[in-house]
Protein backbone atom coordinates (compact mmCIF):
# COMPACT_ATOMS: atom_id res chain seq x y z
CA UNK A 1 0.00 0.00 0.00
CA UNK A 2 1.61 3.22 -1.18
CA UNK A 3 1.43 6.41 0.93
CA UNK A 4 -0.15 9.54 -0.43
CA UNK A 5 2.45 11.55 -2.31
CA UNK A 6 1.75 15.24 -1.92
CA UNK A 7 2.95 17.35 -4.83
CA UNK A 8 6.31 18.94 -4.21
CA UNK A 9 7.39 16.52 -1.49
CA UNK A 10 10.78 14.87 -1.72
CA UNK A 11 12.28 12.41 0.72
CA UNK A 12 15.38 14.55 1.21
CA UNK A 13 13.52 17.71 2.13
CA UNK A 14 16.28 19.06 4.40
CA UNK A 15 20.01 19.15 3.79
CA UNK A 16 21.22 19.38 7.36
CA UNK A 17 19.71 16.81 9.75
CA UNK A 18 18.95 18.09 13.26
CA UNK A 19 21.39 17.36 16.06
CA UNK A 20 19.86 15.64 19.07
CA UNK A 21 21.64 15.50 22.44
CA UNK A 22 22.94 12.01 23.20
CA UNK A 23 20.60 11.61 26.16
CA UNK A 24 17.61 12.54 23.99
CA UNK A 25 18.49 10.10 21.23
CA UNK A 26 19.07 7.33 23.79
CA UNK A 27 15.70 8.04 25.44
CA UNK A 28 13.88 7.96 22.09
CA UNK A 29 15.41 4.68 20.97
CA UNK A 30 15.05 3.05 24.39
CA UNK A 31 11.33 3.81 24.67
CA UNK A 32 10.66 2.75 21.07
CA UNK A 33 12.48 -0.54 21.66
CA UNK A 34 10.51 -1.29 24.84
CA UNK A 35 7.19 -0.28 23.27
CA UNK A 36 7.80 -1.88 19.85
CA UNK A 37 5.31 -4.80 20.26
CA UNK A 38 2.51 -2.45 21.38
CA UNK A 39 3.34 0.07 18.64
CA UNK A 40 3.24 -2.66 16.00
CA UNK A 41 -0.07 -4.07 17.28
CA UNK A 42 -1.73 -0.66 17.44
CA UNK A 43 -0.33 0.25 14.03
CA UNK A 44 -1.84 -2.81 12.40
CA UNK A 45 -5.21 -2.12 14.05
CA UNK A 46 -5.25 1.51 12.90
CA UNK A 47 -4.19 0.51 9.38
CA UNK A 48 -7.19 -1.85 9.20
CA UNK A 49 -9.54 0.90 10.40
CA UNK A 50 -8.28 3.24 7.68
CA UNK A 51 -8.30 0.59 4.94
CA UNK A 52 -11.81 -0.66 5.75
CA UNK A 53 -13.22 2.81 6.42
CA UNK A 54 -12.57 4.51 3.09
CA UNK A 55 -10.99 4.29 -0.32
CA UNK A 56 -7.44 5.48 -0.67
CA UNK A 57 -4.02 4.74 0.79
CA UNK A 58 -3.43 3.91 4.45
CA UNK A 59 -0.61 6.38 4.93
CA UNK A 60 -0.44 10.12 4.42
CA UNK A 61 2.73 12.15 4.18
CA UNK A 62 3.15 15.88 4.27
CA UNK A 63 5.95 18.42 4.10
CA UNK A 64 6.55 19.96 7.53
CA UNK A 65 8.90 22.52 9.02
CA UNK A 66 11.06 21.35 11.89
CA UNK A 67 14.08 22.58 13.81
CA UNK A 68 15.21 26.06 12.72
CA UNK A 69 13.14 25.96 9.52
CA UNK A 70 14.43 22.62 8.22
CA UNK A 71 11.81 20.87 6.09
CA UNK A 72 11.16 17.15 6.17
CA UNK A 73 8.46 14.64 5.21
CA UNK A 74 6.14 13.71 8.08
CA UNK A 75 4.22 10.42 8.13
CA UNK A 76 0.71 9.82 9.46
CA UNK A 77 -2.17 7.41 9.11
CA UNK A 78 -4.70 8.97 6.75
CA UNK A 79 -7.80 10.21 8.60
CA UNK A 80 -9.30 12.34 5.83
CA UNK A 81 -11.28 11.09 2.87
CA UNK A 82 -9.36 10.79 -0.36
CA UNK A 83 -8.81 14.18 -2.05
CA UNK A 84 -10.37 16.08 0.87
CA UNK A 85 -10.12 19.87 0.50
CA UNK A 86 -7.55 21.73 2.62
CA UNK A 87 -8.53 25.38 2.08
CA UNK A 88 -10.60 25.42 5.28
CA UNK A 89 -7.59 24.42 7.37
CA UNK A 90 -5.45 27.09 5.72
CA UNK A 91 -8.09 29.75 6.48
CA UNK A 92 -8.43 28.63 10.10
CA UNK A 93 -4.66 28.59 10.55
CA UNK A 94 -4.31 32.11 9.22
CA UNK A 95 -7.13 33.39 11.47
CA UNK A 96 -5.66 31.58 14.46
CA UNK A 97 -2.22 33.13 14.03
CA UNK A 98 -3.56 36.60 13.32
CA UNK A 99 -5.88 36.60 16.34
CA UNK A 100 -3.38 35.05 18.72
CA UNK A 101 -5.91 35.03 21.58
CA UNK A 102 -8.53 32.48 20.46
CA UNK A 103 -8.58 28.98 22.01
CA UNK A 104 -7.14 26.48 19.55
CA UNK A 105 -10.21 24.26 19.16
CA UNK A 106 -9.48 21.79 16.39
CA UNK A 107 -11.20 22.01 13.03
CA UNK A 108 -12.42 18.41 13.33
CA UNK A 109 -13.89 18.85 16.83
CA UNK A 110 -17.43 18.98 15.47
CA UNK A 111 -18.32 16.29 12.92
CA UNK A 112 -15.96 17.30 10.15
CA UNK A 113 -17.41 15.71 6.97
CA UNK A 114 -13.91 15.32 5.53
CA UNK A 115 -13.02 12.68 8.13
CA UNK A 116 -13.19 8.95 7.51
CA UNK A 117 -15.19 6.76 9.96
CA UNK A 118 -13.44 6.83 13.36
CA UNK A 119 -11.11 9.50 12.03
CA UNK A 120 -12.00 11.91 14.85
CA UNK A 121 -11.24 9.19 17.41
CA UNK A 122 -7.87 8.41 15.83
CA UNK A 123 -6.94 12.10 15.92
CA UNK A 124 -8.14 12.71 19.48
CA UNK A 125 -6.18 9.72 20.79
CA UNK A 126 -3.09 10.52 18.72
CA UNK A 127 -3.14 7.08 17.09
CA UNK A 128 -2.94 8.67 13.64
CA UNK A 129 0.53 9.94 14.63
CA UNK A 130 2.03 6.46 15.16
CA UNK A 131 3.88 6.41 11.80
CA UNK A 132 5.93 9.34 13.05
CA UNK A 133 7.98 6.73 14.88
CA UNK A 134 9.64 6.47 11.44
CA UNK A 135 10.50 10.17 11.67
CA UNK A 136 11.94 9.63 15.14
CA UNK A 137 14.08 6.71 13.98
CA UNK A 138 15.32 8.79 11.04
CA UNK A 139 16.27 11.62 13.37
CA UNK A 140 13.83 14.17 11.89
CA UNK A 141 11.87 14.19 15.15
CA UNK A 142 12.08 13.20 18.79
CA UNK A 143 9.41 11.72 21.04
CA UNK A 144 9.25 15.07 22.87
CA UNK A 145 9.37 18.50 21.27
CA UNK A 146 7.21 21.17 19.58
CA UNK A 147 4.84 20.01 16.88
CA UNK A 148 6.26 20.64 13.38
CA UNK A 149 4.19 23.09 11.37
CA UNK A 150 3.08 23.22 7.74
CA UNK A 151 5.15 25.55 5.49
CA UNK A 152 2.26 27.98 4.88
CA UNK A 153 1.85 28.27 8.65
CA UNK A 154 5.58 28.91 9.14
CA UNK A 155 5.46 31.68 6.53
CA UNK A 156 2.93 33.54 8.70
CA UNK A 157 5.10 33.49 11.82
CA UNK A 158 6.73 36.62 13.12
CA UNK A 159 10.51 36.28 13.68
CA UNK A 160 10.17 35.72 17.44
CA UNK A 161 7.50 33.04 16.91
CA UNK A 162 9.89 30.98 14.79
CA UNK A 163 11.92 30.35 17.95
CA UNK A 164 9.28 27.77 18.93
CA UNK A 165 11.15 25.51 16.50
CA UNK A 166 14.58 25.98 18.08
CA UNK A 167 14.17 22.43 19.41
CA UNK A 168 13.78 19.24 17.38
CA UNK A 169 10.03 18.63 16.82
CA UNK A 170 8.27 15.82 18.67
CA UNK A 171 5.15 13.67 18.96
CA UNK A 172 4.30 15.16 22.35
CA UNK A 173 5.54 18.24 24.12
CA UNK A 174 5.11 20.83 26.85
CA UNK A 175 2.25 22.50 24.95
CA UNK A 176 0.38 19.22 24.48
CA UNK A 177 0.42 18.44 28.22
CA UNK A 178 -0.37 22.05 29.22
CA UNK A 179 -3.85 22.38 27.76
CA UNK A 180 -3.23 22.17 24.00
CA UNK A 181 -6.63 22.98 22.42
CA UNK A 182 -7.59 25.06 25.45
CA UNK A 183 -4.64 27.38 24.90
CA UNK A 184 -4.17 30.25 22.45
CA UNK A 185 -1.65 30.41 19.64
CA UNK A 186 0.61 32.76 21.58
CA UNK A 187 0.48 30.50 24.63
CA UNK A 188 1.52 27.57 22.43
CA UNK A 189 4.45 29.56 21.04
CA UNK A 190 5.59 30.60 24.51
CA UNK A 191 5.36 27.03 25.84
CA UNK A 192 7.40 25.70 22.93
CA UNK A 193 10.03 28.41 23.39
CA UNK A 194 10.16 27.57 27.10
CA UNK A 195 10.70 23.91 26.27
CA UNK A 196 13.51 24.73 23.83
CA UNK A 197 15.27 26.69 26.58
CA UNK A 198 14.68 24.20 29.40
CA UNK A 199 14.88 20.83 27.65
CA UNK A 200 16.46 18.12 29.76
CA UNK A 201 16.13 14.40 30.42
CA UNK A 202 13.92 15.02 33.44
CA UNK A 203 11.64 17.42 31.61
CA UNK A 204 11.22 14.93 28.75
CA UNK A 205 10.39 12.12 31.19
CA UNK A 206 7.87 14.36 32.95
CA UNK A 207 6.17 15.26 29.65
CA UNK A 208 6.01 11.61 28.57
CA UNK A 209 4.37 10.62 31.88
CA UNK A 210 1.84 13.46 31.51
CA UNK A 211 0.94 12.58 27.90
CA UNK A 212 -1.62 9.83 28.53
CA UNK A 213 -3.66 11.96 31.00
CA UNK A 214 -3.48 14.83 28.49
CA UNK A 215 -4.79 12.56 25.72
CA UNK A 216 -7.64 11.46 27.98
CA UNK A 217 -8.63 15.10 28.57
CA UNK A 218 -8.41 15.73 24.82
CA UNK A 219 -10.77 12.81 24.14
CA UNK A 220 -13.22 14.19 26.71
CA UNK A 221 -13.06 17.63 25.11
CA UNK A 222 -13.60 16.14 21.65
CA UNK A 223 -16.61 14.18 22.89
CA UNK A 224 -18.13 17.29 24.46
CA UNK A 225 -17.53 19.34 21.31
CA UNK A 226 -19.14 16.66 19.15
CA UNK A 227 -22.40 17.06 21.10
CA UNK A 228 -22.41 20.85 20.96
CA UNK A 229 -23.91 22.98 18.21
CA UNK A 230 -21.69 23.15 15.11
CA UNK A 231 -19.84 26.39 14.46
CA UNK A 232 -21.00 28.09 11.26
CA UNK A 233 -18.46 29.31 8.72
CA UNK A 234 -17.20 31.87 8.07
CA UNK A 235 -18.22 33.34 11.43
CA UNK A 236 -16.81 30.27 13.16
CA UNK A 237 -13.35 31.03 11.80
CA UNK A 238 -13.28 34.18 13.92
CA UNK A 239 -15.33 33.04 16.90
CA UNK A 240 -13.73 29.62 17.37
CA UNK A 241 -10.51 29.40 15.38
CA UNK A 242 -9.52 25.80 14.85
CA UNK A 243 -6.38 24.07 13.64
Amino acid sequence: MKPVVTEGIHEAAGDNPPRLPLWKRALDLGIILVMAPAILLLGVAVALVVRLGSDGPVFFRQLRVGQRGRQFVLYKFRTMKKDAETDSHRSHTRALIQSGEVPMTKLDAQQDPRLIPLGAFLRATGLDELPQIINVLRGDMSLVGPRPCIPYEYDLYEPWQKHRLDAVPGLTGLWQVSGKNRTTFEQMVNLDIEYARRQSLWLDLSIILRTLPALWRQCQDQRAAAHSEPVCAPAGIIKSVQS
